[in-house]
């Protein structure tokens, strides 16, 4: 008897997946620019106009806003990295990839809840937190962004490029430069203040250059 089933067909990654890095790229730079207009890494008198300034807290408001969206674009972003890799990718790089790339994701939430906390300090407009409860909030949100989450980012962006190099899939100066943007989310992040915005930039680049070559392919 003929089977007149349909064949099934291969699932094959959306055309909006290589957009992804893209649009987490743009959203994590604004929300590293929003919270560090807003609160400041640096120690500041708790009665000066970190929360007496309308715009600073509508600045951390609208970050915190902006971090989970981030987050589930990252993890598109995953995804279109590794449909463009394919299916060579080795075990053990690939899991070094695929984790930090989780672990990143886990982390920078964490900081956004800990910014979301030294936020939800003041509790009417105009009035500040104690300095203990300050301090406290903004150092676990620096703590977490710039010595885990940046670290893990750096983490990936390495075996990323490893992984591009050994296969092919990516292009040598794109290779260099992301061993450089490592090398910075490793050893700068966590004391030059505004390196963690190389980690969107690279995430730009890449994302772009995927985007090309898929087109070209397609």
């Amino acid at each position: 008897m003929q089977d007149n089933r349909p064949v099934q067909q291969a699932l094959q990654t959306p055309r909006a997946a290589g957009l992804a890095g893209v649009v987490f790229a743009l959203l994590l730079a604004a929300a590293i620019v929003l919270i560090r207009l807003g609160i400041p890494d640096r120690a500041e008198a708790v009665t000066g106009p970190v929360f007496t300034d309308t715009a600073r807290r509508e600045a951390v408001g609208w970050a915190l806003a902006l971090v989970p969206f981030a987050g589930i674009f990252f993890l598109w972003f995953i995804g279109a990295v590794r449909a463009h890799v394919g299916a060579r990718e080795d075990q053990f790089l690939a899991t070094v990839f695929l984790g930090s790339g989780l672990v990143f994701t886990a982390t920078l939430f964490g900081a956004a809840a800990a910014a979301g906390a030294v936020l939800a300090l003041t509790h009417r407009p105009g009035a500040a937190p104690g300095a203990a409860s300050w301090d406290f909030g903004r150092h676990v949100a620096y703590l977490l962004m710039n010595d885990y989450a940046m670290r893990m980012a750096a983490v990936f962006v390495c075996s990323t490029s490893v992984i591009g190099h050994r296969l092919g899939a990516l292009p040598r100066p794109l290779t260099v430069l992301g061993l450089l943007t490592a090398l910075t989310l490793l050893f700068a992040a966590s004391n030059v203040p505004w390196a963690e915005l190389v980690f969107p930039a690279w995430s730009l680049v890449l994302s772009g250059y995927i985007l090309v070559v898929s087109r070209r392919a397609r």
